[in-house]
């Protein structure tokens, strides 16, 4: 059976407060070291005007129905045209893969390693410290039930089976300040923050984006669109939704 642990407040002033403080601290002072080390790059005008056309041609697929049939077929014969249409790429003018193209740029690159080393560096001196100082310590109790499940996650460095699952080791705590802590920095820093580790993970592993694909989809996606135009039946509609109302 699970045993009933009585923390020191010392571990809370200690262990748990100076951990939960480092980690914000870090977080803040790697937002600004990244954002000194960022340089400033002109944005390429054809790939933000492609972004646009894909963002003009998205917002006709979900508002097709609330304007006439001939202008529907105007705006999509606009995008849509196989001669000059926005969203039509001739073959012979495919871009490269944009994974290439970055390696080719050596300053697309040196920002990427740059980016990298942000995150990665600071992580691994902390994860070193945390380990170091506040290794085996059970830091906080989650005020509630959990399963044996989240014990290899909540309980890292606690080689205790008789330990209940709500107990968190000092460890774990590391690791949920890590990744938890992206609405405080949101809150601390704004929506566009560089602190957010889960997201930089995921364009580790994949970078790049490819405008040719992308209209080529969103013509695609244009082309199969059914127009229905729903304004003649707004009258209908309403009718039908008082008359729910009403009964």
């Amino acid at each position: 059976m699970a045993e009933d642990l009585v923390l020191d407040t010392a571990i809370r002033n200690w262990v748990l407060i100076p951990l939960s403080v480092v980690m914000v601290l870090i977080g803040v002072l790697r937002y600004f070291v990244s954002k000194l080390m960022r340089s400033s790059q002109t944005p390429d005008l054809k790939i933000v005007k492609e972004g646009q056309v894909i963002i003009r041609a998205r917002n006709l697929r979900a508002a097709a129905n609330f304007i006439p049939a001939k202008a529907f077929r105007a705006r999509k014969a606009y995008f849509t045209n196989e001669e000059n249409g926005l969203l039509h790429v001739p073959k012979g003018q495919a871009q490269n893969n944009p994974q290439a193209q970055m390696f080719s740029d050596p300053n697309m690159a040196m920002d990427m390693m740059k980016k990298n080393l942000s995150m990665i560096i600071p992580q691994t001196l902390t994860y070193a410290w945390v380990n170091f100082f506040f290794s085996g310590f059970v830091a906080a109790k989650i005020p509630f039930p959990l399963t044996q499940r989240f014990r290899s996650m909540l309980q890292n460095g606690i080689d205790l089976s008789t330990v209940d699952v709500s107990y968190v080791s000092s460890r774990s705590w590391y690791f949920l300040n890590l990744f938890g802590l992206r609405g405080l920095f949101s809150l601390i820093l704004g929506e566009e923050n560089a602190t957010d580790d889960t997201q930089r993970m995921m364009q580790m592993s994949g970078f790049g984006f490819d405008p040719s694909k992308s209209l080529g989809a969103e013509k695609d996606g244009l082309d199969i669109v059914q127009h229905d135009w729903a304004m003649p039946k707004f009258e209908q509609r309403a009718e039908a939704v008082l008359r729910k109302l009403v009964s």
